[in-house]
């Protein structure tokens, strides 16, 4: 046997472990599928033609051994627990009260990750070699599926690295991807097999196959996110340990956070709800963790559960539909947002005939077409989005999508966000753009025009009465060809015309925040007011200026000066102001009503019936308080309308003032 065989094989099993790595731990790829397989079945036949230089922790072990002949129980040596479960917000914050009660600490720091919709497995390295892999059973004891263990994606034979602990005992989830079952499915369609109902079963199922071989075909993954039997080594945080676990070859749950308090827990929940779409797993909730391993251990557990985590979860409703359609939208920055049209639904006591697809790369990652069935989710609160298609329904006269590379509006070139995954329409002019920005600008959150609804910019559009933003104030030399509009009268003009010229005297943050400039909201515009007090002062600051003020940042920093460092912003914001819209921070306030509330962080929750939401905010920025979105310690009040919800819970557990609308209305004019 030559020297270069076995260096080939070393080579292989080396390139193999690492395009693994790059797969299941980072999420990316350096080849193609078919490349990697050649690589694996090079190695498979070098090692057949020489049976002496196969090891048991080789990649070729991964296509499944033996079929075994039976299941053995195994008891576990540091239980595996249930968690305990909340379904509303407000029993996150309870959580947090009776960790930081039972600590006595003011704040503690916790992980928030997502709650995958798997099968539970404790998996077990010892000398860095898999030696086990266990099912939960009932928490004392499980079965030992090591032989499908060893075909599962996600989990090495071996930890990738050199210095680990003796024994390791990692805990996390099996699955299928949404991708992966798609594909099952349709093989099981095609084949006159059980069609399986999810990944959750299906992969359940799988972990109970006799014959790893039929595992293996199933594809089945695992992502960590938990620790069991640790033996010579010590981690001082949670995320100190998912650190160690991805440098040993192993991949942990995508997304996770780190959140200082229970206010940003509620915050980034928010976010990692709206960004499930992007995850190709199935997720039923968030799982919210004390952070420091210390504290845990502090803390305990009871019979049941620990003490030191909980899960939130929520209510999943699905429903199969047909795409009729997928139709591109331009919103006011020149996103081009790919839209499912859908044969209606219901879906938890909504109908649903529409549903985004986001950008490119999800229409890509679903591999959607015209024509295809679709499971469509609601999960909580959260907005429908499409979850996989019936691959096993398709008949062949689906059309695949292609996307326009070409505004569909104005038929500008399409151009791609440097480092990101959305395709703009550059064009300020755009017809799409332009109606969005209009329907934006005139909105109660930005200018607030009385009378230019979306209907209505249509028509001046269409009539090309208004071909950029600047000539809605060049309307009131239109009058007669604004009353040639249909439906549009002597009333209906005036209406809009002193809307307009109201407008142009709305605080300048409005204004700012009308412009749609990228990243820049009602909040970040006033910040941005209030240390510059004038467009005319932002347009003069560098980049690196703005970038230092609090709460602002480098990519906001980035957009703002890109837009008013640009001849199409300088040109409009000199136009505007030739027009008569002030540009500039009123300085004449009254000291009443710059005082009143100096200082003050005010909450506004549940249904106004004396004020819009929008009116409320102005009040409170008007007598100098700040507008928060949410509840904590450093609230001085909260007003609270009807039905107000887990803000109102969390205010009261906080002893924070509760006011009525009627009680801040008598508070202002006093």
């Amino acid at each position: 046997m030559s020297q270069s065989i076995e260096s080939r094989i070393r080579e292989l099993r080396d390139e193999i472990n690492r395009h693994n790595r790059l797969y299941y731990v980072e999420a990316r790829t350096e080849i193609p599928d078919r490349d990697f397989d050649r690589l694996l079945q090079e190695l498979i036949d070098l090692e057949n033609q020489h049976p002496e230089l196969r090891t048991p922790d080789s990649p070729s072990q991964k296509v499944g051994g033996a079929p075994i002949e039976g299941f053995t129980s195994v008891p576990h040596r540091v239980p595996m627990l249930s968690i305990d479960n909340v379904f509303e917000t407000a029993g996150i914050v309870d959580f947090d009260q009776r960790i930081r009660k039972l600590l006595e600490v003011d704040s503690v720091d916790y992980t928030l990750e997502y709650k995958i919709d798997g099968v539970a497995l404790a998996v077990i390295y010892e000398q860095g070699q898999l030696i086990q892999a266990i099912t939960r059973g009932d928490g004392q004891t499980g079965d030992d599926v090591t032989h499908n263990a060893r075909t599962i994606g996600g989990i090495p034979l071996s930890l990738q690295c050199k210095t680990f602990p003796e024994r390791l005992e990692v805990r996390g989830e099996a699955y299928i991807a949404n991708s992966d079952f798609a594909v099952l499915r349709a093989q099981q369609e095609e084949s006159g097999g059980i069609v399986h109902a999810n990944p959750r079963n299906s992969t359940a199922g799988a972990l109970k196959l006799l014959d790893p071989a039929l595992c293996a075909k199933r594809k089945v993954r695992f992502l960590t996110h938990g620790i069991g039997d640790v033996q010579g080594m010590n981690f001082e945080t949670h995320l100190k340990y998912l650190e160690a676990i991805r440098n040993y070859g192993l991949p942990t749950t995508p997304g996770i956070r780190l959140c200082h308090g229970i206010d940003e827990v509620l915050e980034q929940a928010e976010i990692m709800m709206a960004a499930l779409y992007e995850l190709d797993l199935e997720i039923d909730g968030l799982v919210v963790k004390v952070n420091q391993l210390a504290q845990r251990e502090e803390l305990g557990s009871n019979s049941k559960s620990p003490r030191w985590v909980v899960a939130y979860k929520w209510e999943r409703y699905e429903a199969e539909t047909q795409v009729e359609s997928i139709t591109i939208q331009v919103g006011k920055t020149g996103t081009l947002t790919p839209v499912a049209n859908l044969s209606p639904v219901e879906i938890a006591g909504t109908t649903v005939s529409r549903s985004s697809l986001h950008n490119r790369d999800e229409v890509e990652r679903l591999g959607v077409r015209i024509g295809d069935w679709v499971v469509v989710e609601k999960a909580g609160k959260i907005i429908p989005h499409v979850v996989r298609v019936e691959l096993e329904r398709r008949s062949g006269e689906e059309i695949p999508f292609e996307f326009p590379e070409n505004c569909p509006e104005c038929g500008t070139d399409v151009v791609q966000d440097e480092g990101g995954v959305y395709i703009r329409c550059p064009n300020p002019n755009c017809p799409a753009r332009l109606r969005e920005s209009l329907r934006f600008f005139a909105s109660r959150q930005a200018m607030d025009i009385d009378g230019l609804g979306i209907k209505l910019i249509e028509q001046l559009i269409e009539a090309g009465l208004v071909k950029n933003l600047v000539d809605i104030y060049d309307l009131h030399q239109q009058q007669d060809r604004l009353l040639e509009l249909e439906r549009f009268g002597q009333k209906s003009a005036e209406k809009l015309i002193n809307g307009i010229e109201v407008s142009k005297q709305q605080p300048v943050w409005r204004l700012l925040t009308g412009l749609n400039i990228r990243h820049v909201g009602v909040s970040n515009a006033q910040v941005l007011i209030s240390h510059f007090h004038s467009l005319e002062q932002i347009s003069q600051a560098t980049e690196e200026e703005l970038a230092a003020i609090d709460e602002i940042g480098p990519v906001i920093a980035a957009s703002v000066a890109e837009f008013f460092h640009s001849d199409f912003g300088q040109t409009l914001i000199q136009e505007l102001k030739t027009r008569g819209v002030q540009i500039e921070e009123e300085k004449s306030t009254s000291v009443e009503s710059t005082q009143l509330l100096q200082g003050k962080s005010i909450v506004v929750t549940g249904t106004l019936t004396q004020f819009t939401r929008q009116e409320i905010q102005d009040a409170i920025r008007k007598h100098g308080g700040k507008a928060s979105s949410s509840v904590s310690s450093k609230t001085d009040f909260v007003v609270a309308g009807e039905n107000a919800g887990s803000k109102l819970t969390k205010a009261q557990s906080l002893k924070i003032p509760i006011l009525s609308e009627s009680d801040f209305l008598k508070m202002i004019s006093e």
